[in-house]
């Protein structure tokens, strides 16, 4: 039996088969197939061609109303419609909307939806954020969430890896998203392409659940199939307080295969900047010069966790958002929003002159609640700033921390949180 890192255990276990080796093309069975009010319309008229009564199986099917809602027009309205009467019509246990619905790959977890060992996919790129739990998710076509409600299997050709070994302890200000941005400025928009990101070493113990799940989901930035994350306490801890089913935990083989190895030292990086119009143009703060902001955007499936909104807190408490700036905040999920109130995080937000949003994915994909003018710029915790992601083609995203993006709301310019905090 070949050695095998954790993603190929996790397919050979749902290909039932003993080992698996990169490249090879396995039929596998999932345990959880998602979709969200844009992509799950298109998968819905596919399902309907196959004149199915029934998904494989209504709790392993999850519909997220969550892109263009609450609904910003009249084809969003009729899309999260078909949605709804599909859900109800299959008699779908996890459809959310509303008041009940969040940012879907905030919500899964919090919900424990998804466990260690499990095979997700997602009609959504960024299904990957799953990886954080010990789960091998990664995001496919509309068709392929269709064929996977229909028969509960997906194809995969087995990917090859690479190995992120995470050492030290992070110095002051720095966060997961500075860490992902790091490598992905290391490795390019491609480096991981059809390959899995594996991320360990002892610097892990360093990093809470929100800053693994903000980092697997960036995997696909760097072109990856999926990003995971070695199980430990942490994980195990986050899996039994929501409730998530028995995890079944991989461990990589200790000759496993990988075509790279990094080792990286986390005492020595600090907080980075991705400029436009790619998430590997990273810089640091030595690298550039003052540069003015319109808009600030904390949230989205990246960074809108409790942890990331009591960041945004701590630098806005007590001081106010410049007064040419737009500065929104979106908590993930109505669990986060609530939590955020009692925690007096909402109130310290409003203070400063922020807007605070329903949970929604909205400005990050150009969709609603912050879209950019010509020309101008926005620092955003979201995980994408290609040409026009967040509005005009001729305006500018700088993906950054929630740290630095709540300096810069109050600076006005891209800041280092020091420069608001010390």
């Amino acid at each position: 039996m070949s050695a095998m890192t954790m993603t190929q255990k996790i397919l050979a276990k749902h290909a039932n088969l003993d080992s698996v080796t990169a490249g090879q093309l396995v039929l596998v069975d999932v345990d959880m197939v998602l979709g969200n009010d844009i992509t799950s319309p298109v998968a819905i008229n596919e399902f309907n061609k196959l004149n199915l009564d029934k998904v494989f199986d209504k709790e392993k099917v999850a519909l997220v109303m969550d892109h263009f809602t609450p609904n910003k027009d009249i084809k969003a309205a009729e899309q999260c419609r078909q949605c709804r009467e599909f859900a109800m019509e299959m008699n779908i246990t996890n459809y959310f909307e509303g008041g009940n619905v969040g940012v879907e790959h905030a919500l899964l977890p919090e919900k424990g939806l998804v466990t260690a060992g499990d095979l997700v996919i997602g009609a959504d790129s960024h299904t990957c954020t799953y990886g954080a739990l010990g789960a091998f998710a990664t995001g496919v076509g509309s068709t392929d969430m269709a064929c996977g409600m229909a028969t509960g299997k997906a194809w995969f050709k087995v990917p090859s890896a690479i190995k992120f070994v995470l050492t030290g302890k992070p110095s002051k200000y720095l966060m997961g998203k500075d860490i992902i941005l790091h490598i992905i400025g290391i490795i390019g928009v491609d480096g991981a392409l059809y390959r899995s990101m594996e991320f360990t070493g002892d610097g892990l113990k360093y990093l809470s659940m929100s800053e693994r799940l903000s980092m697997a989901n960036m995997a696909i930035e760097a072109g990856a199939k999926n990003g995971i994350f070695e199980v430990d306490e942490t994980t195990l801890e986050f899996l039994k307080e929501v409730g998530a089913k028995e995890p079944d935990v991989y461990k990589a083989d200790e000759d496993a295969e990988y075509d790279e190895v990094y080792t990286i030292d986390l005492s020595k990086l600090g907080p980075v900047v991705a400029f436009p119009h790619l998430p590997e143009n990273t810089k640091t703060f030595d690298q550039f010069d003052d540069i003015k902001i319109d808009q600030v955007v904390i949230g989205s499936c990246t960074n809108g966790r409790l942890e990331d909104l009591k960041v945004a807190a701590e630098v806005l408490k007590g001081r106010n958002v410049a007064s040419h700036v737009r500065a929104i905040i979106i908590p993930a999920t109505p669990k986060i929003y609530l939590e955020a109130l009692e925690k007096g995080y909402l109130k310290i937000f409003m203070d400063a002159g922020c807007v605070v949003s329903a949970p929604t994915c909205g400005p990050c994909l150009g969709g609603h609640m912050g879209i950019l003018a010509k020309g101008e710029r926005a620092v955003a915790t979201t995980n994408r700033n290609f040409v026009g992601r967040m509005g005009h083609v001729e305006s500018e995203v700088y993906l950054a921390s929630p740290y630095v993006a709540a300096a810069s709301a109050i600076t006005g310019k891209i800041s280092h949180p020091r420069e608001v905090m010390e």
